[in-house]
């Protein structure tokens, strides 16, 4: 089980392809989530964002998520990769992958890992708008 912080942009292929665990033919699936920036948020236009973490307090809110996921699923292996710092439209901000021997597991634990990411990990996102600059409050809704 992988967690991991990047100051820099990242290749969300290029880490799978690197990552995918050796399961002795055990795997049957893997589902993944890669979430990149938009150029709007709430109707507004967003140029960039900048993305704050508590170093060590994230990773570790990170990793409670992942070992709770392991305990309700039968995982083969997870992975979570988060951008931080100064993000760009259509820049990759998060990877969460999960493998299972069957996809029920592997589905139902890669949204548990996302949506527990967005709702209790310790990000803070401040947004440059044509206006100004602005904290965002809250996170989009699953939906």
């Amino acid at each position: 089980m992988i967690v991991e912080i990047r100051t820099a942009p990242f290749d969300p292929w290029q880490e799978l392809s690197r990552r995918t665990p050796d399961a002795g033919g055990r795997c049957g699936a893997t589902a993944v989530f890669v979430g990149t920036m938009r150029d709007f948020n709430e109707g507004v236009s967003v140029r960039e964002m900048f993305l704050e973490h508590y170093p060590g307090m994230t990773e570790k809110h990170l990793e409670t998520i992942v070992e709770e996921a392991v305990a309700r699923w039968e995982l083969l292996d997870a992975l979570i990769v988060h951008r931080v710092g100064q993000i760009r439209p259509d820049e990759t901000i998060v990877l969460v992958a999960a493998w299972a021997a069957h996809r029920a597991e592997a589905f139902a634990a890669a949204r548990y890992l996302i949506e527990e990411l967005k709702s209790r990990a310790p990000f803070w996102k401040k947004e440059s708008l044509p206006q100004g600059e602005r904290w965002v409050a809250k996170n989009t809704p699953a939906g």
